[in-house]
């Protein structure tokens, strides 16, 4: 008698964490492309993102989620939300911290992320501890880190990993496959990676470039509405051309000036980084135009947060 076929394994993967824990990154190291976007800024996520990675009898689909945090105001409190919603609407939960000791080799689990182990507890499914970044910790530091956190939850396992050189990502994909059920047929068609549209995926670039080049509050205060997503020009080979037009909503006209800069200077540099990353991501020339308005408040407004897809 022949070997029984292998089943498929599919289900979804919520990732989750402390703000600034390498979620993103591990997303768009995985799916082989950039979806979700980074900053060494805390929060930059908003909303969640779905990445979906095929490998051979397995399907995993991914929720890259806003950082766990306790929240304060109407957009952040909203963020932490749409993180735990999250949690009861998958099969695993992929916990992420950072590798790396303290002082004296010691590790300190914060009040904060104890709370996020909490949260994940209660939705009582299977959680897998990833501890992130092990390319920026000596290996031997990775013992210390494991004892803290591990009887503060039942995981399921431990993996370590580096999103940034894709170290044991391999591992750790292959361990996640092991917690999803069996089916019969993949959840999401082969060839689709994620549930951002383009026109979302280039507002995020260029909120992004803000993230990366504003200072303090400042880009906190930017959500980003593309107005204008022209493919028809596209379809020209490589001289394809896509035109975009996204507006700037800050909450104070000091900001929208900080934005804006001397003589435009600012906001061309948002656009010039954001309209690189779409030619790679598109792979054909991009036309962007960006414009700032001042629009008070918005991040305290629901409307307004439903608006930008928050």
């Amino acid at each position: 008698m022949g070997e029984r076929p292998k089943k498929l394994r599919a289900g979804f993967v919520a990732i989750v964490g402390r703000p600034n824990v390498g979620k993103s990154t591990l997303l768009n190291r995985v799916l082989g492309e950039k979806i979700a976007i980074v900053s060494p800024r805390p929060q930059t996520t908003r909303t969640r993102i779905l990445g979906i990675h095929n490998a051979p009898d397995v399907q995993l689909a991914f929720f890259d989620t806003p950082g766990l945090h306790r929240a304060e105001g109407a957009l952040n409190r909203r963020m932490v939300e749409v993180a735990l919603a999250t949690l009861s609407e998958v099969d695993a939960v992929l916990l992420l911290v950072e590798a790396g000791t303290g002082p004296g080799g010691r590790v300190e689990v914060g009040e904060a992320t104890r709370w996020a182990v909490e949260q994940v507890a209660r939705s009582g499914k299977p959680a897998i501890l990833g501890i992130s970044k092990m390319d920026r910790a000596p290996r031997e530091s990775l013992l210390p880190v494991i004892a803290a956190y591990k009887d503060l939850h039942a995981w399921a396992e431990i993996v370590p990993f580096s999103a940034l050189t894709g170290e044991n990502v391999g591992t750790l994909l292959s361990t996640l496959a092991g917690h999803l059920p069996e089916s019969e047929a993949p959840l999401f068609p082969p060839d689709v990676l994620t549930d951002q549209a383009e026109r979302q995926i280039a507002a995020e670039y260029v909120r992004e470039q803000a993230m990366l080049r504003l200072r303090d509050e400042v880009p906190y205060a930017v959500a980003v509405e593309v107005e204008e997503f022209d493919e028809s020009e596209r379809e020209r080979g490589p001289r394809g051309l896509v035109r975009i037009s996204a507006l700037l909503h800050v909450e104070r006209a000091s900001q929208k000036a900080i934005v804006i800069g001397k003589r435009g200077a600012m906001l061309k540099e948002i656009g010039t980084g954001a309209r690189e990353g779409l030619e790679r991501l598109l792979g054909c020339k991009v036309y962007l135009a960006l414009h700032v308005r001042v629009d008070e408040r918005w991040s305290e407004r629901a409307q307004s947060l439903r608006r930008f897809g928050l």
